[in-house]
């Protein structure tokens, strides 16, 4: 097979991004075409230039003379791999200007050649002067409307979110821990060389100290453990699902909630595990596969669930509601140039939307837990806050405490460098015989 110009697939990667597709539509191809010890680099390419997009498409502005043509496009995507090869990798700087100037030729856009040379090589002389000309929301590699909405809603602690949004995170396990200890399986991960600590937010979370190939895991095949970050892992604790209860997981794909649900409860009398989009379902069903489970699968929008769903169907409704993903950046680094400012709002209104389609399927004196994984105010407390004003019937009820911040309407945890991702979780109550 004819070797494939690592630089260049990571060039058209971005330049798909950039059109509008999301980094997990335009990777899997791209990851196809190389070789196989070429995957690993042209992920970090593609992450690293992504979650570094905004500065480097700042510095790349001040220094062409005029923007490239939108049919360009590729060359651009390979002008911000270089930068960011410069910039935040180990490759010497030589090498990265060579083989970045070489894509050119795979990209079959010989006449970029030169301007690609050019251009490295002319921040490898000024780059400390070019960046100390970039405002504020560039320096921290964030798109502007994004920065100043985190500065205001976050002020003592958008230094951190910054940090965390532009690094790598961390990889955590979810433990089944119905099937060994946290403590034994630990000690089991110590005597392979695996460096790992035990979470602070969910008692089945190990987070390594260095991500590795999942199959190489111990009791991965057998599904003892799978990937989950540690907040996330605090919906099937807080939503606190009994024997004999039927739950509807509404928005499930791909699935890790609803298996965590039913490792901690296997008393279940049913879980629904519900989505809209059926190519995602499929995904449920292979989680569930893998780790022996069972569930009801329906494909279907939550906001308009099955008609013929009698009222009062569940007791417990988990809502991980579809949002702006501001607290998983660092792991879906594309929000930066896909999400924009106007995007808020009409998320906030899709997830009310959700919120007032599945409240006739809770049982009165059941339990709504409503999750996002935003950091936003507009999508978290104030959805929240509309929707309690709308429905006589509804109660906020408390949150065991103490993790996360408390907010007017719910507990938010923020990303950490090292820790757990960005999510918000609010519990709703449906008090029985209310007017």
């Amino acid at each position: 097979m004819k070797a494939v110009d690592v630089r260049a697939t990571a060039a058209l990667v971005l330049a798909e991004v950039m059109a509008g597709k999301s980094l997990n539509q335009a990777l899997p191809t791209a990851l196809e075409k190389v070789s196989e010890r070429d995957r690993g680099l042209l992920q970090q390419l593609c992450y690293g230039t992504l979650r570094h997009q905004p500065r480097l498409q700042a510095l790349l502005d001040m220094m062409l003379d005029k923007p490239l043509r939108e049919k360009d496009s590729d060359v651009q995507g390979l002008l911000l791999c270089g930068l960011y090869q410069l910039e935040g990798m180990r490759i010497p700087d030589h090498a990265a200007v060579s083989a970045t100037v070489a894509a050119t030729r795979a990209l079959k856009k010989p006449w970029a050649k030169g301007m690609t040379n050019a251009l490295l090589r002319r921040y490898q002389r000024e780059g400390q002067e070019l960046s100390a000309a970039l405002d504020e929301a560039a320096t921290a590699c964030h798109p502007s409307w994004l920065y100043h909405k985190l500065l205001l809603q976050w002020p003592q602690q958008a230094a951190t979110l910054f940090a965390a949004n532009n690094q790598q995170p961390p990889m955590t396990l979810r433990l089944n821990t119905r099937r060994e200890s946290r403590e034994d399986y630990l000690q089991r991960l110590t005597e392979q060389g695996i460096e790992a600590r035990a979470g602070a937010l969910s008692p089945q979370a190990v987070t390594l100290e260095q991500p590795r190939d999942i199959l190489q895991l111990p009791g991965f095949g057998e599904g003892l453990v799978s990937v989950q970050d540690e907040a996330a892992q605090l919906a099937a604790h807080l939503l606190q699902a009994q024997p004999d209860e039927r739950v509807l997981d509404a928005c499930a794909a791909p699935g890790g909630k609803a298996c965590h649900i039913l490792e901690l409860q296997p008393g279940l009398a049913e879980l629904v595990a519900m989505d809209v989009d059926e190519q995602r379902l499929s995904r449920v069903q292979e989680n569930l596969h893998r780790l022996d489970l069972a569930a009801t699968l329906v494909c279907a929008d939550a906001a308009s669930p099955p008609g013929d769903w009698p009222c009062g169907e569940f007791d417990r409704i988990l809502v991980d509601a579809p949002c702006s993903a501001s607290g998983v950046i660092r792991r879906h680094p594309d929000v930066k140039l896909l999400r924009r400012e106007q995007d808020i709002q009409q998320l906030a209104l899709q997830q009310l939307g959700i919120l007032q389609g599945l409240w006739r399927l809770l049982r009165p004196g059941g339990t709504l837990l409503y999750a996002t994984c935003s950091v936003l105010q507009e999508e978290n407390s104030a959805v929240i806050q509309r929707f309690l004003a709308d429905k006589a019937d509804a109660q906020l009820l408390e949150l065991p405490q103490p993790w996360g911040i408390a907010m007017s309407h719910g507990r938010q945890v923020l990303p950490s460098p090292d820790g757990p991702d960005g999510l918000f979780y609010a519990r709703l109550g449906k008090v029985p015989g209310a007017h």
